[in-house]
């Protein structure tokens, strides 16, 4: 099919298939006028390739690990997936600790803000 089919089943803009390209995420075929070619694979890889940029997750952490998310079971899937998980594990973490430094300076506007009503003439 064409990036505009697989667009428009996907629920991903043709620019944003062609960045996943890009990346190395996804590998359409090409016809022989030189247009991208897009299997079904192709679209059920996207899907999973939204799904995960969607949770946060970084495309360097999605390339590493989406071949095995989407080939299959394969030699050493299991060994993938318990890194896979510690990664997303420590992103999320990390992304705790972020959230965490927000809050506190949240909080603290708040505070000034309130002071700075109380002073407000």
């Amino acid at each position: 099919m064409r990036i505009s089919d697989a667009s428009r089943i996907s629920g991903v803009s043709a620019r944003s298939l062609r960045y996943y390209e890009d990346e190395g995420l996804i590998v359409p075929g090409r016809c022989g006028n030189g247009f991208r070619d897009y299997c079904r694979s192709t679209v059920d890889r996207v899907l999973v390739i939204r799904s995960l940029l969607e949770s946060g997750l970084p495309v360097r952490l999605i390339r590493d690990v989406l071949p095995s998310l989407t080939d299959g079971a394969g030699a050493g899937t299991d060994a993938v997936c318990a890194e896979f998980l510690h990664e997303v594990r420590s992103y999320r973490d990390r992304l705790a600790a972020r959230i965490a430094v927000l809050s506190e300076q949240q909080a603290a506007l708040d505070v000034y803000l309130r002071e700075a009503r109380r002073t407000d003439p």
